[in-house]
């Protein structure tokens, strides 16, 4: 049986690790090994993947732990470079756990793909005639893909608006919405547009100049909730300091609220959720620039920057939470099929879906902004952050083995997290 609760796993050594992974996920050698930078990507495959391939790029590629996703237990590949990611949103799924786990819904799969009509003379008129024929248009694009039509997928609507200014004056755009089922749907949608070009055409007496895809995938997003009950939101810190649940409770709130009243706390705040969300979408093979794009321009919405998420409490009194974001993600296509540790990830948390997916990487963001904002709330951002990251400066300056413990530890004691004095520390340490 599959569980994300595994003690101690940070204290294993890697190798170990993986065994504990392979016990918990039931991963076969071959899809562990996937993990390791010297069976995961080779060269062959890199040079087939994009133009003018010198080699592969690594990231360090973390677990997240201890996350219930709709009652399901899910270990979570986390791809990231940035120290604490990883530690903070399993630390904050093992809080959400006590309150029933992440609870997640998305809606359909469905994308949208924009078509430019150019030179018509009546737009509206010419707007009402592409109206007219909805149906045969639609019928036109559901023809594009028949082994997605097979599994349920294919043309769901369209839409037409002009727009009335533009630094070229006004024009039509033409919204085609298509539910792509698992795919990303980057090439369904951008085939079907192209399909429909030269119809749109004939119906408008104008030119379709750009037909292509949106990265503001609003029709397709993911929404999840979580309540953390008071007892869980209390600590001590190390320097003996005691928070209880409402302290915590109340500065989280309070913290929230700035990124939802100012544009410049937002983009910071955004930024936390998606350390979470890029780290799983990288670990999958997924578009991580597209939902980047997508999350942000749907944080600005309504025509003004803000908070992805929104925190509260309960008629008892618990923290909660939710995260409503664009999620165009697939398990099907692309690197999901090509990249070794890709395939084996997906295998790791066990989704069928990308509906499931996107669940998943949804509440990984909202774990992260939790733990960002439970954070700065108490001990500030720095605390848990400058021991991790204390340990990347200590490398940089040259520590190697049981060096690198000893330096972070010093500049950590120090408060001084400086290539210059890891230098040092490293010299006098050399000498003793």
């Amino acid at each position: 049986m599959v569980t994300s609760r595994i003690a101690g796993f940070y204290n294993l050594p890697l190798g170990e690790r993986l065994d504990r992974l392979a016990e918990a996920a039931e991963l076969s050698p071959e899809e562990l090994a996937s993990f390791r930078t010297l069976n995961g990507l080779g060269d062959e495959q890199a040079d087939h993947m994009v133009e003018n391939a010198v080699g592969t790029f690594g990231l360090p590629l973390g677990i997240g732990l201890n996350f219930v996703v709709n009652g399901r237990e899910v270990l979570i590949p986390m791809a990231i470079e940035e120290p604490s990611v990883v530690a903070g949103a399993s630390f904050m799924a093992k809080l959400v756990r006590s309150g029933g786990g992440f609870t997640a819904i998305t809606s359909a799969p469905e994308m949208i793909g924009q078509m430019q009509v150019l030179e018509g003379k009546d737009l509206m008129a010419a707007s009402l005639r592409l109206l007219e024929h909805k149906a045969e248009l639609l019928a036109e694009a559901d023809g594009v893909d028949p082994l997605l039509k097979k599994f349920g997928g294919g043309a769901r609507d369209l839409e037409v608006r002009i727009i009335e200014e533009s630094p070229i004056g006004p024009f039509i755009v033409v919204h085609l919405i298509y539910d792509v089922r698992d795919a990303m749907g980057a090439n369904a949608v951008n085939t079907a547009c192209e399909k429909l070009a030269p119809q749109i055409e004939r119906i408008t007496g104008g030119r379709v100049h750009l037909r292509i895809l949106s990265n503001l995938a609003d029709q397709r997003l993911a929404k999840v909730s979580c309540s953390v009950l008071l007892k869980e939101l209390a600590f001590t810190n190390a320097d003996g300091r005691t928070f209880t649940g409402e302290q915590v409770r109340d500065g989280i709130i309070e913290a929230w609220a700035f990124a939802a009243a100012d544009p410049y706390r937002a983009t910071t705040h955004n930024k936390g959720i998606m350390n979470g969300v890029d780290a799983v979408v990288i670990a999958t093979g997924n578009d991580w620039r597209a939902i980047e794009a997508g999350a942000h321009a749907y944080a600005a919405r309504d025509g003004r920057y803000t908070s992805l998420s929104t925190w509260g409490r309960d008629g008892d009194g618990n923290l909660t939470g939710e995260l409503e974001m664009p999620m165009a993600i697939g398990i099907v296509g692309g690197a999901t099929k090509v990249h070794p540790a890709a395939k084996a990830a997906l295998k790791l948390m066990g989704v069928k879906t990308a509906s499931e997916l996107a669940g998943i990487i949804a509440s990984v963001g909202l774990a992260q902004n939790l733990a960002a904002l439970r954070a700065l709330a108490t001990e500030g951002i720095q605390r848990g952050h400058m021991t991790l990251h204390a340990r990347q400066v200590a490398i940089a300056a040259g520590a190697t083995g049981d060096l690198i413990e000893k330096v972070a530890a010093q500049m950590v004691i120090e408060k001084v997290v400086r290539i210059d004095r890891a230098e040092e520390i490293i010299k006098s340490l050399k000498d003793m």
